[in-house]
Order: C-alpha cells, then structure tokens, then sequence
C-alpha cells in the first residue's frame, strides 16, 4: 500500500480546485450580501472586510426569525423537508437493506434501477410528472379514483382534487420522489459493509431477527442513515424548482423560493444574498451534526 504523502499529494490539486471554487463563489455571495445597492437598487459588492455593512444581514435575520415577515415560510420549509426526511427513511431503508442483505444477485440491478433516473435532468423528470398529475393526466386520475384525494382531504393536507392547485402534499412527495436515490445509497453502501460475524454472533446468542435488527443492524447502520439525512436535508433547503414546477403558489413557498425571488431580477438581491449567509449558517448545524456522529461511532468503533 502506498504511504500516506502519497495519496495526500494525488489528493491536492482535487482538493485544491474544490477549495478555490467554493470559497470565491462564497466569498462574492458574502460580499454581496454585506454590500450596499444603487439607487435602482443594483448590488455593490464590498470586497474589502473592512468595508463590511451588516445591515442587510439583520433585516435578513429580522425577517427570517420568530415574528418576522418571512417567519411561517421557514416554519413551512422545516414542516415541509422534516415530513419528507421521515417518508425517505420510511421508503429509503428497506430497499437499502433489502439490496444490501437479501437481494444476492438482484442487487447490482436495483442499483441500477437506483442510479439510472440521474441519466435525466430532474427538471425534466418533475415537468413530466407535472403532466401526469395534471387535472387530465393519467396519475391524477388513478390517484382521484382510488380515493387518495378524499383521503389527504380528510386529513387536511390537500383541498379539492387539482394535485398541481397548491399542494402541501404535492411539493414533499416531489422531494422526496427527487432526493429519496440519494438517501438510499450511502445507506447500502454502510449495510453492505456490516460485517456479517456480527450479525451471526447474535443469532447464536439466542436473539430473534426482530432483536438483531434492532441492537445489532440498525445501530451499525446509523452512519450511512446520517450521511443520508444530511445529503438529502442540505439540498432540500436550498431547493426552489420543486416547488415552482409542482405547486408554484405562494402559500407553498419555502426559503428557496424567497431567496430565489430577492436573486433571480427581484427587488434586492443583496438582501437574498444575506438570506442565503443565513441559511448557510444554519445548514453547518447538519454537518456539525453528522461530523460529531460520525467521530464517536468512529471511536466506538475503535
């Protein structure tokens, strides 16, 4: 095996690359975001620290906080991506387990099954479901006639039968539809590598299949569910497209949306690029999280 300065060299220029393009981009969010606008409020970037106007990142944090105008959109946003992170582990876990531990040879092909919605732009993928949900499309008449409409009325997450007129229920399917592939595949990756001994040992210790999975798989998966989590929860906050293409109601906007609006030819996109400081700050709580997860299961381990 080749020493360790060895990989670290190879690593460098990769390193490097991804180092420099993240932080520049970074860099001019934050300089636009701690900026000042013209009088047709154009964005002034301040590249000089010293320069620095916060003022723009408190009515971010004024807006964006409890009470404030942008307030129910983050509520709206968490509600949102913590249903769909439920039904993607609720969805997520048995196919990974199934193809990790039962499928034998079957599994390469339902990782191929897995891999092969990123051969198509998930743009066009969502506009295709846009016409078969539509009032006339084929899924939304199966769906209305077996009574799922009724159902999710009932329950208060969709009102009438237009699955594209607004709907909470429609906006985190599609997230989860989206993100559930990249759920899953860090999760077989850790359950393929479980080491089979293990599993083995409790079953001759007396524990049942229920009991084993509960003490021994699932504890040792944990890993590859936080890698999961954080891979999926990390786009899902920044994501707008969903939304426009299966809802486009303001009642259903998430902070993505917003952001998107104030950057995208809105009315000041220096206050979006704060929002968007703002957000990064609170994703790095996900990483945060995971990174501590991962260094204790790491000295269990050991």
């Amino acid at each position: 095996m080749a020493p360790r300065w060895v990989w670290r060299l190879l690593s460098a220029p990769g390193l490097l690359f991804l180092a420099v393009f993240f932080l520049v981009a970074f860099y001019a969010v934050v300089a636009v975001g701690l900026g000042n606008v013209t009088t047709q409020f154009q964005p002034v970037p301040h590249w000089n620290p010293l320069d620095w106007n916060v003022g723009y990142l408190r009515e971010a944090l004024s807006n964006l906080a409890p009470g404030g105008q942008m307030w129910p959109v983050v509520v709206r946003t968490v509600l949102y991506i913590a249903v769909a992170m439920a039904l993607t582990l609720l969805i997520g876990y048995p196919v990974a387990y199934y193809a990790a531990r039962c499928a034998g040879r079957w599994s390469g092909l339902i990782l191929a099954l897995l891999v092969l919605p990123f051969w198509i732009s998930y743009i066009m993928r969502l506009l295709a479901w846009t016409n078969l949900l539509a009032s006339d499309g084929y899924a939304s008449e199966a769906l209305n006639a077996l009574g799922v409409d009724r159902l999710f009325n009932t329950l208060g997450l969709m009102e009438g039968d237009d699955w594209l007129g607004g709907q909470p229920v429609t906006v985190i399917i599609a997230l989860v539809y989206g993100y559930v592939p990249f759920f899953i595949l860090p999760l077989y990756a850790s359950l393929n590598r479980l080491d089979q001994r293990l599993i083995e040992t409790s079953r001759d210790l007396g524990a049942s299949a229920a009991e084993t999975f509960r003490r021994v798989i699932l504890p040792l998966s944990r890993p590859g569910i936080y890698a999961g989590m954080v891979l999926i929860a990390l786009p899902m906050f920044g994501d707008y497209f969903t939304q426009d293409l299966m809802s486009g109601s303001p009642n259903t906007n998430m902070v993505g949306n917003i952001i998107n609006g104030y950057v995208q030819g809105g009315p000041d996109k220096s206050l979006g690029a704060a929002m968007t400081m703002l957000l990064s700050a609170f994703l790095l709580i996900f990483m945060a999280f995971y990174l501590r997860s991962l260094r204790r299961e790491q000295r269990e381990a050991e």
